[in-house]
């Protein structure tokens, strides 16, 4: 494989330190005081966002670090998310025994299909990134890969990186991050899903590769990013790690473009009532309150990737919002955005508003399809014994 230099993204605009100062306290205020956790904003929190950048309550909820499991609990309206204990156990002893002897396994790996030398395990740099705090650490996950020594490998173990999206720091955790000799990084995914006669779940994969994008667009600037990452999974039905490329070109401008259509946080908390915040320990009416001034943007994607997703469901659902079917089933509908004034066009009301909408005509014959189908489908009347 090929190094390539991807697109360099314009570092964001520094932001002054009382403007960041006070943005900062007012994301604490919104998690209901600074003795409140900030719930991380993670690789695959973001990847959810910037596939769904129109829902300003998913971004300032997770730009504030907002619990919002504890918060879909406390509305009602509790989501089953996330892996299983067993999942995760399973993860982590994978992970471990793949990156056990200085990652040896992994670099292998890398080798294999990249086409590079395999590296004597003595001959690779392994820096400790061990520090206080997440600042800390990214911090230390800068310097080492500032420090990488051109000419050997350098493999960084559960690094650090930071990145500014919609007015917060992200901070992210790569599973590792290999320096190869020329200078160049490879991201390396390690998941516990398997891949079954060279093919893995494509909506996992693909999930994978988002959060390899995510990863790519912090690492801008302090390297260059090959263009495919290293995904590492238990190979069919055993323990035995395997590995595939990722490609990111195409997910890293994806992903680029959608966060910066992000509006910034202060934006959106500028518009709140006073007094609003999510602390889910407050009257329920007044959390209800709280979360229903931010408008969302729900998908029924949502439901695998938002822990708030039933609620908004449940309120999409209420308003009658076509939404609630799916964005394709929205975009065929044009004008239309209500399931009542889907029904009007579809009843062929001349009087009606919603009957002059081009989307009309199609859903009058689809009215009419339903209406034969139905019909064929009705068991015969059985005759009456004077028949007999």
């Amino acid at each position: 494989m090929t190094s390539s230099s991807l697109p360099k993204q314009t570092p964001p605009q520094g932001t002054a330190p009382a403007d960041r100062q006070a943005t900062v306290q007012r994301l604490a205020e919104l998690r209901g005081g600074p003795d409140v956790p900030q719930r991380p904003l993670d690789a695959r929190a973001l990847a959810a966002l910037a596939a769904n950048p129109g829902c300003r309550r998913r971004a300032l909820l997770d730009g504030a670090g907002v619990d919002k499991s504890a918060v879909a609990h406390a509305l009602g309206s509790p989501a089953p998310f996330g892996q299983s204990q067993f999942a995760l156990v399973r993860g982590n002893a994978f992970e471990a025994a793949v990156k056990a002897d200085g990652g040896e396994v992994l670099l292998a790996l890398l080798c294999e299909h990249t086409g590079a030398a395999r590296p004597d395990p003595a001959e690779v740099t392994v820096p400790q990134l061990t520090a206080d705090g997440p600042a800390g650490r990214a911090f230390r996950t800068r310097q080492a890969l500032i420090e990488a020594d051109g000419g050997r490998w350098t493999l960084l173990d559960h690094p650090l990186l930071a990145l500014e999206v919609a007015g917060s720091t992200a901070y992210l955790e790569p599973d590792a991050l290999a320096v190869h000799p020329d200078g160049t990084v490879s991201i390396i995914e390690i998941k516990s899903f398997p891949i079954l006669d060279g093919s893995a779940d494509p909506v996992k994969v693909g999930a994978a590769a988002r959060q390899a994008a995510v990863y790519a667009l912090a690492l801008e600037g302090l390297r260059t990013v090959r263009e495919s990452a290293l995904l590492v999974c238990p190979k069919d039905f055993s323990n035995l790690p395997t590995g595939g490329l990722l490609q990111l070109r195409k997910q890293i401008a994806a992903t680029r473009r959608q966060l910066r259509r992000l509006t910034r946080l202060e934006e959106i908390a500028a518009e709140l009532p006073e007094g609003v915040h999510f602390a889910p320990d407050q009257e329920p009416a007044a959390l209800t309150a709280a979360v229903e001034s931010v408008p969302a943007a729900y998908a029924p994607e949502c439901l695998s990737t938002c822990e708030l997703a039933f609620h908004c469901r449940d309120r999409a659902r209420s308003a009658g919002d076509v939404v609630a079917l799916g964005r394709s089933v929205r975009g065929e509908l044009g004008g239309l955005t209500t399931v009542d004034e889907v029904l009007a066009a579809a009843s062929g009301d001349p009087d009606n508003a919603a009957a002059k909408d081009p989307a009309a005509a199609t859903l009058r014959r689809a009215a009419a399809l339903r209406a034969e189908a139905l019909a064929a489908a009705e068991p015969a009347t059985a005759p009456g014994p004077e028949a007999r």
